[in-house]
């Protein structure tokens, strides 16, 4: 859908004349969203160049170097760490979306959820932040209890877990997750993140609980645009942010993924 090609140096910066905007992504659904903005840019007068990556460490390898003007595939949390592992130097610009966490069930209504929180087997990702985000949501929704003080910005694993309810909470890989759940028993529960609930099939419309806009972990990991320090408040950063942050980008996401920003 988008060329993958890798530019030496942006057009305005080999002496170019055309104003031009580099964008670094990934294809779904970044580069998608970046492109629904592009006829909103050119009637700015920037043409917009989608770069897409298969890949989490080129698109801020091509930031730190100039390839790119900015990019957008990562929260927060990922671009802190990349910096102090790699000694880059990108910071984010602006929160954009974030992928929900949602609750499926297995033959479960939304009143059985609602009304019948225990004695279920409920199937979660293992894996670090995606833990953490899972454990949280079936504590809003009632089913489980974590050790005081834990938050969104801690590692949390089933050992955190307090009082579980009478429910059996079963760790797997965050990609098994959906599986686990086809082949599952009536009332058995799954918490999936965003993208591998897309692609594995699940509506998000049929889920029996999502993270909130407004809590603690979709607000930590919200997808961000990044630039390179330094070009926080550039004519393109202002320009690119200024056609993405619109409502034209809400009503073209609004139920794959959520928007975190209001205009």
């Amino acid at each position: 859908m988008y060329e993958k090609v890798f530019y030496g140096c942006s057009l305005a910066g080999c002496g170019g004349t055309e104003k031009t905007i580099i964008v670094g992504a990934s294809s779904t659904p970044h580069a998608e969203i970046l492109s629904a903005v592009k006829d909103t840019l050119k009637e700015a007068g920037w043409q917009l160049k989608i770069v897409t990556y298969g890949d989490y460490v080129l698109p801020n390898i091509a930031l730190e170097s100039g390839e790119l003007d900015a990019n957008y595939f990562q929260h927060t949390p990922y671009l802190e760490n990349f910096n102090k592992e790699r000694g880059t130097r990108l910071a984010a610009v602006a929160k954009v979306h974030y992928e929900p966490f949602g609750v499926y069930g297995k033959n479960v209504t939304a009143e059985d959820f609602a009304s019948a929180k225990t004695g279920r087997t409920i199937y979660v990702p293992s894996d670090g932040t995606n833990c953490t985000r899972a454990l949280l949501l079936l504590q809003e929704e009632g089913y489980l209890t974590l050790r005081a003080g834990v938050g969104a910005s801690d590692a949390l694993t089933d050992k955190d877990i307090a009082e579980k309810n009478g429910n059996e909470v079963v760790l797997v890989a965050a990609e098994q997750v959906p599986a686990q759940l086809r082949n599952a028993a009536d009332g058995a529960l799954a918490v999936v993140n965003g993208n591998y609930a897309l692609a594995s099939g699940l509506r998000i419309e049929d889920a029996l609980a999502l993270e909130r806009a407004d809590s603690d972990a979709a607000q930590l990991y919200a997808n961000v645009v990044a630039v390179k320090e330094g070009n926080e408040d550039s004519e393109k950063t202002k320009a690119l942010l200024s056609a993405l942050l619109s409502e034209k980008t809400i009503a073209f996401i609004n139920g794959a993924v959520l928007p975190v920003f209001s205009v």
